[in-house]
């Protein structure tokens, strides 16, 4: 199971790193990102494939926010930048042992299994 960690309060403007961790390899995983705001569905945010050449991202944070990954560590990362207050929500990642998932079904919930722990975002003056 995968767990987000790095939330916290930020300003508008402001800048965070959220990190995804797994305790076996990820490797062969494409990890995607997700969020959940108060009284909303969960949504995709963005996506990565296994090697880290392919990217996604929605397009209420393109150009805003960026996916790595570094295999070694079985860490992936979403920096958020010039975050917004419609950013505040409930953070979350998730995988699925296929290169290249969101290549093909888009950043979709239902393509990826069980969510961890989730990582809350604030952002707030």
């Amino acid at each position: 199971q995968l767990q987000a960690s790095g939330g916290g309060l930020a300003q508008p403007g402001g800048s965070l790193r959220l990190s995804c961790s797994g305790s076996g390899f990820m490797d062969y995983f494409s990890i995607a990102w997700f969020r959940q705001a108060p009284g909303k569905e969960r949504e995709g945010v963005s996506c990565i494939s296994s090697n880290g050449d392919r990217t996604y991202y929605a397009d209420s944070v393109k150009g805003r926010f960026t996916v790595s990954r570094d295999n070694a560590k079985n860490t992936v990362y979403l920096d958020l930048n010039n975050l917004k207050t419609e950013d505040t929500a409930v953070y979350y990642c998730a995988g699925r042992d296929q290169a290249d998932v969101c290549g093909v079904f888009g950043i979709s919930r239902g393509s990826f299994g069980s969510f961890g722990p989730g990582t809350l975002v604030t952002v707030s003056s």
